[in-house]
């Protein structure tokens, strides 16, 4: 019996869609973006938002609304600051640089894990890296991490393999090793994952993925304790960066401002998204993201040319979803854009034998119910 037969008709009466026109995005970043983001663009150009002074009072009453919407949606305790750099993957530098001397130890369950990894290396760290096989995550219960590093750097939910690590996982770091500073990718998961963040110290991610804005932008969460060793290390005659140090930061940020000239426009967008995130509801927004996940992961399983990629369905990304195929991703790929509907390639080695299918919040169920309905019949 075929679930979605009326996905079809159901797409035609949504607001902006035309198959033979417009594409929607489900690439796991960038990606569709909100579906406020449109008229929120429309109000910055009108109030000229784009061309204000980043050191205003405008300026300012926007990193103060923006800084309160997502710890309100975060739910981040009061000790934790929220910083805005160009991406998250300067987040990885600007962690190794202000909060590790001698030592970082990475878990390792995709590329972009391994990369922070290199990252610390490449500034001349020792980068211990535990490295989980592909489409999986490092197992807690055997993991050995050598006391003698300072921060513990883990992915929640790894974007090139679709492979997350549990909550509990987290948990269990944090209570094992309560001396190490522990940092939190959470890229393509926030705010979905409902995190505890007084357990980690440090966590960070981009705006292009679940928020659903345009690239340019990164969000860095950090705790008084990511503050007093960055100064312990500034004290004690070693950089911690430029202009972009952990201390420079906060002394900016402390006057709702930023050091450089920042991306006013997405920070002002991000503050819009995270208020009609609130209004909306996370409970919400999550119950909806299971649903959908479920959707596909239903569809994925039904068909015999794709499996999910992660065997461990406690270990499978809800937003994010990875399925190997046995045959070339291009295929599937292609079929799905003839109906307007475009999603990304595997990553890396994997291109052409995994489709990634996002599953933010923007994406609305009846598009992934259409995207369910024609993934189960495409075949070789």
């Amino acid at each position: 019996m075929n679930l979605f037969a009326n996905v079809n008709c159901i797409l035609m009466l949504l607001p902006n869609f035309d198959q033979s026109m417009r594409q929607f995005y489900f690439t796991p970043g960038p990606s569709q973006l909100y579906f406020t983001v449109e008229e929120h663009i429309k109000s910055a150009l009108k109030e000229n938002i784009p061309s204000i002074s980043h050191r205003s009072d405008s300026f300012k009453d926007i990193f103060r609304s923006t800084s309160l919407a997502l710890r309100q949606l975060l739910n981040l305790p009061q000790n934790y600051h929220i910083l805005f750099t160009a991406s998250a993957t300067e987040v990885w530098e600007r962690c190794i640089q202000n909060m590790v001397q001698f030592e970082s130890c990475h878990f390792v369950n995709g590329a972009f894990s391994k990369r922070f990894a290199s990252i610390s290396a490449h500034l001349g760290r020792k980068a211990t890296s535990i490295e989980a096989p592909h489409g999986e995550v490092v197992d807690i219960k055997s993991v050995l991490i050598p006391e003698s590093c300072e921060m513990i750097a883990m992915t929640q939910n790894e974007t090139s393999t679709g492979a997350a690590h549990t909550l509990d996982d987290v948990n269990k770091i944090r209570k094992g090793f309560p001396d190490q500073i522990l940092a939190l990718d959470v890229v393509s998961c926030a705010p979905y994952v409902n995190i505890d963040y007084s357990m980690v110290d440090t966590a960070y991610f981009s705006v292009q993925k679940c928020f659903g804005l345009p690239a340019g932008l990164g969000v860095w969460i950090v705790n008084d304790r990511c503050i007093n060793k960055s100064e312990g290390l500034l004290n004690a005659g070693l950089s911690v960066g430029s202009y972009h140090s952990l201390p420079e930061l906060i002394l900016k940020a402390e006057k709702h401002q930023t050091p450089e000239t920042p991306n006013v426009l997405g920070i002002y967008l991000l503050g819009k998204v995270a208020e009609d995130m609130l209004n909306k509801g996370l409970e919400m927004i999550r119950r909806e993201t299971d649903y959908k996940a479920a959707v596909l992961y239903n569809a994925i399983e039904q068909n015999p040319i794709l499996q999910p990629f992660v065997k461990k369905s406690v270990n499978r990304s809800k937003t994010t979803l990875v399925a190997a195929t046995t045959i070339d991703s291009n295929h599937i790929i292609e079929k799905l854009g003839e109906k307007s509907m475009i999603i990304g390639s595997g990553y890396g080695n994997y291109k052409k034998e995994h489709i990634r299918i996002a599953n933010f919040p923007t994406h609305p169920k009846e598009h992934v119910e259409f995207i369910a309905d024609e993934l189960i019949k495409i075949r070789d």
